[in-house]
């Protein structure tokens, strides 16, 4: 990624969290955290990766809703940052954090045994 489309996606990351924590009224939409936001290098799309506590079938509703409202949260970062045009935004959960708890537990669980 370039310069300018790094400095984008950590504008829309800091932009996207705060309207989804403060203008999202769906109630499927729980505790939902932006962990990253990839944006291509003409500045076109954006891909928000967030993480959300509950069940799969929560995620998944969480995930459905945020999709539903991806048309308002583009107009509401097209009105907080200046661009000619606002990036088409798709969301994905991130599996890092999964991962990283998946290895910290094998780890402690090979500790535990020695």
């Amino acid at each position: 990624m370039s310069l300018r489309s790094n400095r984008v996606a950590e504008q829309m990351k800091k932009e996207v969290g705060e309207i989804i924590t403060r203008k999202i009224k769906d109630p499927r939409v729980g505790f939902v955290t932006v962990t990253d936001v990839d944006v291509t290098g003409d500045l076109q799309q954006a891909t928000v990766y967030i993480t959300s506590l509950g069940s799969e079938r929560e995620r998944a509703e969480t995930l459905k809703a945020l999709e539903k409202a991806s048309g308002f949260i583009r107009s509401e970062v097209g009105s907080r940052i200046r661009l000619r045009r606002t990036p088409e935004i798709s969301f994905e959960f991130d599996a890092s954090v999964e991962y990283g708890n998946k290895i910290d537990e094998l780890l402690r669980s090979l500790h535990e045994d020695k």
